[in-house]
Protein backbone atom coordinates (compact mmCIF):
# COMPACT_ATOMS: atom_id res chain seq x y z
CA UNK A 1 0.00 0.00 0.00
CA UNK A 2 1.29 3.57 -0.87
CA UNK A 3 0.77 6.27 0.99
CA UNK A 4 1.30 9.91 -0.14
CA UNK A 5 1.43 13.46 2.20
CA UNK A 6 0.71 16.33 0.40
CA UNK A 7 2.25 19.17 0.14
CA UNK A 8 0.13 21.97 2.04
CA UNK A 9 1.55 22.44 5.16
CA UNK A 10 5.07 21.63 4.42
CA UNK A 11 4.71 24.58 1.74
CA UNK A 12 3.32 27.31 4.50
CA UNK A 13 4.92 26.37 7.94
CA UNK A 14 8.33 26.68 8.56
CA UNK A 15 7.82 24.71 12.06
CA UNK A 16 4.78 24.35 13.88
CA UNK A 17 2.78 21.50 15.50
CA UNK A 18 1.05 20.13 12.50
CA UNK A 19 3.89 19.64 10.75
CA UNK A 20 5.54 18.53 13.02
CA UNK A 21 2.32 15.72 13.21
CA UNK A 22 3.10 14.30 9.91
CA UNK A 23 7.03 14.46 10.48
CA UNK A 24 6.36 12.15 13.85
CA UNK A 25 3.74 9.60 12.35
CA UNK A 26 5.12 9.56 8.47
CA UNK A 27 8.65 8.84 9.97
CA UNK A 28 7.04 5.97 11.81
CA UNK A 29 4.88 4.60 9.12
CA UNK A 30 7.46 4.40 6.60
CA UNK A 31 9.19 1.64 8.66
CA UNK A 32 6.05 -0.40 8.83
CA UNK A 33 5.49 -3.65 6.86
CA UNK A 34 3.59 -3.29 3.75
CA UNK A 35 3.39 0.13 3.82
CA UNK A 36 5.48 2.78 1.25
CA UNK A 37 5.11 6.15 2.19
CA UNK A 38 5.81 8.95 0.40
CA UNK A 39 5.78 13.07 0.34
CA UNK A 40 5.51 15.20 -1.99
CA UNK A 41 5.82 19.18 -1.90
CA UNK A 42 7.89 20.61 -5.24
CA UNK A 43 8.21 23.98 -3.30
CA UNK A 44 8.59 24.15 0.52
CA UNK A 45 9.75 26.52 3.26
CA UNK A 46 9.09 23.79 6.29
CA UNK A 47 12.88 23.32 8.50
CA UNK A 48 11.28 19.74 9.11
CA UNK A 49 11.10 18.24 5.79
CA UNK A 50 14.48 17.25 5.31
CA UNK A 51 14.53 15.11 8.28
CA UNK A 52 12.27 12.94 6.35
CA UNK A 53 13.22 9.25 6.77
CA UNK A 54 15.22 8.32 3.58
CA UNK A 55 13.21 5.14 2.65
CA UNK A 56 9.81 7.18 1.84
CA UNK A 57 9.43 6.31 -2.05
CA UNK A 58 8.55 9.59 -3.04
CA UNK A 59 10.63 12.71 -1.17
CA UNK A 60 10.54 15.27 -3.94
CA UNK A 61 11.07 19.28 -3.37
CA UNK A 62 13.08 22.16 -3.67
CA UNK A 63 13.03 24.61 -0.35
CA UNK A 64 12.69 28.29 -0.94
CA UNK A 65 12.62 31.06 1.55
CA UNK A 66 8.95 32.01 3.19
CA UNK A 67 8.27 35.37 0.72
CA UNK A 68 5.30 36.90 1.98
CA UNK A 69 2.37 37.43 -0.61
CA UNK A 70 3.87 34.53 -2.25
CA UNK A 71 1.21 31.78 -1.42
CA UNK A 72 -0.96 31.53 -3.70
CA UNK A 73 1.41 31.08 -6.31
CA UNK A 74 3.36 28.48 -4.88
CA UNK A 75 -0.15 26.44 -4.52
CA UNK A 76 -0.71 26.82 -7.86
CA UNK A 77 2.88 25.17 -8.78
CA UNK A 78 2.83 22.22 -6.15
CA UNK A 79 -0.72 21.42 -7.05
CA UNK A 80 0.43 21.18 -10.93
CA UNK A 81 3.61 18.96 -10.09
CA UNK A 82 2.26 17.13 -7.62
CA UNK A 83 -0.95 15.93 -9.41
CA UNK A 84 1.72 14.86 -12.74
CA UNK A 85 3.88 13.00 -9.64
CA UNK A 86 0.45 11.66 -8.49
CA UNK A 87 -0.95 10.36 -11.54
CA UNK A 88 2.13 8.16 -12.27
CA UNK A 89 3.20 7.02 -9.29
CA UNK A 90 0.64 4.61 -8.38
CA UNK A 91 -0.70 5.85 -4.66
CA UNK A 92 -3.34 4.28 -3.24
CA UNK A 93 -4.13 6.93 -0.41
CA UNK A 94 -3.50 10.95 0.05
CA UNK A 95 -3.21 12.31 3.59
CA UNK A 96 -4.13 16.02 2.80
CA UNK A 97 -2.26 18.02 5.20
CA UNK A 98 -4.54 21.17 5.52
CA UNK A 99 -7.70 22.16 3.68
CA UNK A 100 -7.82 22.22 -0.29
CA UNK A 101 -10.40 23.73 -2.25
CA UNK A 102 -9.60 21.42 -4.53
CA UNK A 103 -9.01 18.07 -5.36
CA UNK A 104 -5.24 17.07 -5.09
CA UNK A 105 -4.29 13.49 -7.14
CA UNK A 106 -7.48 12.59 -8.63
CA UNK A 107 -10.76 11.26 -7.78
CA UNK A 108 -9.65 7.69 -7.84
CA UNK A 109 -7.39 7.84 -4.61
CA UNK A 110 -8.39 7.16 -1.58
CA UNK A 111 -8.37 10.23 1.05
CA UNK A 112 -7.84 11.30 4.74
CA UNK A 113 -7.54 14.29 6.59
CA UNK A 114 -6.86 15.31 10.28
CA UNK A 115 -8.86 18.03 12.10
CA UNK A 116 -6.54 19.50 14.57
CA UNK A 117 -9.18 21.84 15.85
CA UNK A 118 -12.64 23.65 15.18
CA UNK A 119 -10.86 27.11 16.30
CA UNK A 120 -11.26 28.58 13.06
CA UNK A 121 -15.56 27.82 13.37
CA UNK A 122 -15.54 28.62 16.97
CA UNK A 123 -13.60 31.86 16.86
CA UNK A 124 -14.09 33.16 13.13
CA UNK A 125 -14.40 36.47 13.78
CA UNK A 126 -10.84 36.83 14.97
CA UNK A 127 -9.36 33.84 13.10
CA UNK A 128 -11.59 33.75 9.69
CA UNK A 129 -13.70 36.49 9.30
CA UNK A 130 -14.13 36.07 5.60
CA UNK A 131 -15.16 31.90 5.83
CA UNK A 132 -12.86 31.09 3.49
CA UNK A 133 -10.67 28.69 5.65
CA UNK A 134 -14.04 26.83 7.14
CA UNK A 135 -15.31 26.50 3.77
CA UNK A 136 -12.09 24.31 2.22
CA UNK A 137 -12.09 22.58 4.87
CA UNK A 138 -15.73 21.54 5.11
CA UNK A 139 -15.23 20.50 1.66
CA UNK A 140 -11.88 18.40 2.44
CA UNK A 141 -14.00 16.79 5.82
CA UNK A 142 -16.67 16.16 2.63
CA UNK A 143 -14.51 14.40 0.51
CA UNK A 144 -12.20 12.63 2.49
CA UNK A 145 -12.96 9.12 3.17
CA UNK A 146 -11.73 9.17 6.86
CA UNK A 147 -11.24 11.53 8.95
CA UNK A 148 -8.98 11.43 11.89
CA UNK A 149 -9.45 13.47 15.11
CA UNK A 150 -6.77 14.70 17.69
CA UNK A 151 -9.44 14.45 20.48
CA UNK A 152 -12.66 13.54 21.56
CA UNK A 153 -13.78 16.80 22.11
CA UNK A 154 -12.53 18.05 18.68
CA UNK A 155 -14.32 14.84 17.05
CA UNK A 156 -17.89 16.12 18.61
CA UNK A 157 -16.98 19.84 18.23
CA UNK A 158 -16.75 18.62 14.47
CA UNK A 159 -19.59 16.78 14.49
CA UNK A 160 -21.70 19.46 15.47
CA UNK A 161 -20.69 21.61 13.10
CA UNK A 162 -19.65 20.49 9.63
CA UNK A 163 -21.67 17.53 7.64
CA UNK A 164 -20.00 14.76 8.10
CA UNK A 165 -20.72 10.80 8.75
CA UNK A 166 -19.87 9.85 11.80
CA UNK A 167 -19.01 6.54 10.77
CA UNK A 168 -16.19 7.71 8.87
CA UNK A 169 -14.48 9.25 11.72
CA UNK A 170 -11.68 8.34 14.37
CA UNK A 171 -10.13 9.80 17.25
CA UNK A 172 -6.37 9.10 17.58
CA UNK A 173 -4.29 11.42 20.36
CA UNK A 174 -1.11 12.73 19.16
CA UNK A 175 1.86 13.05 21.85
CA UNK A 176 4.30 15.85 22.69
CA UNK A 177 8.05 15.72 20.98
CA UNK A 178 10.19 16.25 24.40
CA UNK A 179 13.61 15.55 24.18
CA UNK A 180 14.51 14.80 28.10
CA UNK A 181 18.34 15.22 26.90
CA UNK A 182 17.47 18.74 26.49
CA UNK A 183 17.50 21.59 28.67
CA UNK A 184 20.51 21.05 31.11
CA UNK A 185 23.65 22.85 29.87
CA UNK A 186 21.78 26.51 29.00
CA UNK A 187 23.22 29.60 30.24
CA UNK A 188 21.05 31.65 32.13
CA UNK A 189 17.92 33.51 30.61
CA UNK A 190 18.46 37.32 30.42
CA UNK A 191 16.27 39.77 32.26
CA UNK A 192 14.97 36.49 34.40
CA UNK A 193 16.11 37.19 37.85
CA UNK A 194 13.58 35.14 40.09
CA UNK A 195 11.13 32.23 40.56
CA UNK A 196 8.82 32.45 37.46
CA UNK A 197 5.70 31.10 36.24
CA UNK A 198 5.76 30.05 32.55
CA UNK A 199 3.57 30.78 29.43
CA UNK A 200 4.01 28.60 26.46
CA UNK A 201 2.68 29.68 22.68
CA UNK A 202 1.30 32.58 20.50
CA UNK A 203 -0.98 35.19 22.36
CA UNK A 204 -3.55 35.54 20.55
CA UNK A 205 -7.23 36.32 21.73
CA UNK A 206 -8.87 32.82 22.46
CA UNK A 207 -5.34 31.57 24.11
CA UNK A 208 -6.43 34.13 26.97
CA UNK A 209 -3.29 35.25 27.91
CA UNK A 210 -4.72 38.83 28.84
CA UNK A 211 -6.82 36.74 31.09
CA UNK A 212 -3.67 35.53 32.66
CA UNK A 213 -2.00 39.11 32.73
CA UNK A 214 -4.95 39.96 34.44
CA UNK A 215 -4.61 37.48 37.32
CA UNK A 216 -1.25 38.27 37.52
CA UNK A 217 -1.51 42.13 38.33
CA UNK A 218 -4.20 41.25 40.88
CA UNK A 219 -2.15 38.54 42.96
CA UNK A 220 0.35 41.08 44.65
CA UNK A 221 2.11 37.42 46.10
CA UNK A 222 2.42 36.30 42.89
CA UNK A 223 4.08 39.27 41.22
CA UNK A 224 6.37 39.79 44.23
CA UNK A 225 7.43 36.39 44.43
CA UNK A 226 7.47 35.51 40.29
CA UNK A 227 8.52 36.59 37.43
CA UNK A 228 5.52 34.93 34.33
CA UNK A 229 7.88 34.05 31.24
CA UNK A 230 6.36 33.98 27.91
CA UNK A 231 7.79 31.86 25.76
CA UNK A 232 7.48 32.59 21.42
CA UNK A 233 4.65 33.57 20.38
CA UNK A 234 6.77 36.93 19.17
CA UNK A 235 7.99 39.87 20.81
CA UNK A 236 5.26 41.66 22.71
CA UNK A 237 3.16 43.74 20.36
CA UNK A 238 2.83 48.06 21.14
CA UNK A 239 -0.54 46.80 22.75
CA UNK A 240 0.47 44.10 24.94
CA UNK A 241 3.54 46.33 25.99
CA UNK A 242 1.23 49.46 26.80
CA UNK A 243 -0.80 46.94 29.47
CA UNK A 244 2.11 45.59 31.01
CA UNK A 245 3.24 49.37 31.61
CA UNK A 246 -0.31 50.84 32.83
CA UNK A 247 0.16 47.46 35.31
CA UNK A 248 3.28 48.32 36.34
CA UNK A 249 4.85 44.96 35.24
CA UNK A 250 7.57 45.97 33.68
CA UNK A 251 10.17 43.88 34.06
CA UNK A 252 8.08 41.22 35.90
CA UNK A 253 6.62 40.04 32.44
CA UNK A 254 8.92 38.74 30.31
CA UNK A 255 9.06 37.21 26.22
CA UNK A 256 11.47 34.92 25.48
CA UNK A 257 12.42 33.32 22.17
CA UNK A 258 14.57 30.75 21.39
CA UNK A 259 14.76 26.98 20.04
CA UNK A 260 13.61 23.92 21.61
CA UNK A 261 16.66 23.48 24.22
CA UNK A 262 15.63 26.93 25.81
CA UNK A 263 11.77 25.49 26.22
CA UNK A 264 13.02 22.29 27.76
CA UNK A 265 15.36 24.49 30.48
CA UNK A 266 12.40 26.87 30.95
CA UNK A 267 9.90 23.97 31.79
CA UNK A 268 12.74 22.16 33.48
CA UNK A 269 12.99 25.38 35.96
CA UNK A 270 9.75 26.61 35.99
CA UNK A 271 7.79 26.68 39.55
CA UNK A 272 4.74 26.17 37.48
CA UNK A 273 3.34 26.29 33.48
CA UNK A 274 0.46 27.98 33.45
CA UNK A 275 -2.21 27.03 30.36
CA UNK A 276 -5.28 29.79 30.37
CA UNK A 277 -6.31 29.16 26.94
CA UNK A 278 -10.25 29.20 26.34
CA UNK A 279 -10.24 26.52 23.78
CA UNK A 280 -7.69 23.75 22.35
CA UNK A 281 -8.27 20.77 19.82
CA UNK A 282 -5.28 19.30 22.13
CA UNK A 283 -2.77 21.32 23.55
CA UNK A 284 0.43 19.68 23.28
CA UNK A 285 2.35 22.33 25.81
CA UNK A 286 0.43 20.38 29.04
CA UNK A 287 2.23 17.35 27.82
CA UNK A 288 5.48 18.40 27.24
CA UNK A 289 5.53 20.58 30.87
CA UNK A 290 4.63 17.24 32.39
CA UNK A 291 7.57 15.29 30.88
CA UNK A 292 10.17 17.94 32.22
CA UNK A 293 8.43 17.67 35.33
CA UNK A 294 6.50 20.82 35.93
CA UNK A 295 3.38 21.10 37.30
CA UNK A 296 0.56 22.20 35.04
CA UNK A 297 -2.11 25.12 36.08
CA UNK A 298 -4.58 25.10 33.27
CA UNK A 299 -8.28 25.65 31.93
CA UNK A 300 -10.73 23.46 32.32
CA UNK A 301 -12.45 23.52 28.76
CA UNK A 302 -12.81 22.01 25.29
CA UNK A 303 -10.10 19.12 25.67
CA UNK A 304 -7.45 20.34 28.16
CA UNK A 305 -9.07 17.76 31.21
CA UNK A 306 -8.95 14.95 28.55
CA UNK A 307 -5.17 15.42 28.18
CA UNK A 308 -4.24 16.47 31.15
CA UNK A 309 -6.30 14.25 33.73
CA UNK A 310 -5.73 14.16 37.04
CA UNK A 311 -2.34 16.05 36.53
CA UNK A 312 -3.34 19.41 36.62
CA UNK A 313 -4.74 21.80 39.15
CA UNK A 314 -7.61 23.68 36.94
CA UNK A 315 -9.81 26.91 36.58
CA UNK A 316 -12.74 28.57 34.69
CA UNK A 317 -10.46 30.79 32.08
CA UNK A 318 -13.01 33.25 32.54
CA UNK A 319 -12.68 33.82 36.16
CA UNK A 320 -10.12 36.21 37.47
CA UNK A 321 -10.07 34.65 40.88
CA UNK A 322 -10.14 31.19 39.79
CA UNK A 323 -7.25 31.35 37.74
CA UNK A 324 -5.28 33.26 40.96
CA UNK A 325 -6.76 30.65 43.48
CA UNK A 326 -5.14 27.65 41.22
CA UNK A 327 -1.81 29.24 40.49
CA UNK A 328 -1.50 29.80 44.12
CA UNK A 329 -2.76 26.61 45.23
CA UNK A 330 0.04 24.85 43.48
CA UNK A 331 3.13 27.30 43.61
CA UNK A 332 3.02 27.51 47.83
CA UNK A 333 2.44 24.10 48.59
CA UNK A 334 5.29 21.93 47.96
CA UNK A 335 3.01 18.37 48.65
CA UNK A 336 0.29 19.61 45.82
CA UNK A 337 3.42 20.60 43.35
CA UNK A 338 5.05 17.52 44.21
CA UNK A 339 2.08 15.35 43.38
CA UNK A 340 1.37 16.97 40.08
CA UNK A 341 4.76 16.45 38.82
CA UNK A 342 4.10 12.64 39.80
CA UNK A 343 0.46 12.56 38.33
CA UNK A 344 2.30 14.46 35.37
CA UNK A 345 5.16 12.08 34.94
CA UNK A 346 2.62 8.89 34.92
CA UNK A 347 -0.24 11.27 32.33
CA UNK A 348 2.35 10.90 29.53
CA UNK A 349 2.53 7.51 29.14
CA UNK A 350 -0.74 7.61 27.70
CA UNK A 351 0.37 9.62 24.86
CA UNK A 352 3.01 8.63 22.25
CA UNK A 353 4.00 8.87 18.80
CA UNK A 354 4.11 5.22 18.25
CA UNK A 355 0.53 4.77 18.83
CA UNK A 356 -0.69 7.25 17.49
CA UNK A 357 1.17 6.19 14.08
CA UNK A 358 0.28 2.81 14.66
CA UNK A 359 -3.76 3.78 14.70
CA UNK A 360 -3.35 6.20 11.75
CA UNK A 361 -2.00 3.46 10.00
CA UNK A 362 -4.82 1.06 10.98
CA UNK A 363 -7.25 3.64 9.17
CA UNK A 364 -5.22 3.60 6.34
CA UNK A 365 -5.41 -0.51 5.74
CA UNK A 366 -8.95 -0.20 6.40
CA UNK A 367 -9.30 1.64 3.06
CA UNK A 368 -7.97 -1.15 1.18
Amino acid sequence: MKVTYDYQIFAVQEYGGISRYYHEISSRIARMEGLDVGIICPLYVNEYFDEYVSNCQIRQGIKIDNIPKTYTLKQIINQAISNLILNRSHTDIIHETLYSPRIIGNKHHKRVVTVHDTIDEKFAAIRDPGGKFGRDKALAVQRADRVICVSESTRKDMLEILDVDEKKVSTIYVAATANLSLGKDIQQIPNLNQSYLLYVGTRVEYKNFDGLLTAYHHSQKLNQDFQLVCFGGGSFSNVENAKIADLKLQGKVIQVSGDDNKLAYLYRHATAFIYPSLYEGFGIPPLEAMAFDCPVVCSNTSSIPEVVGDAGEYFDPYNVEQIIDAIEKVVYSNHRSSNLKKLGHDRTKLFSWDLCAQQTSEVYRSLL
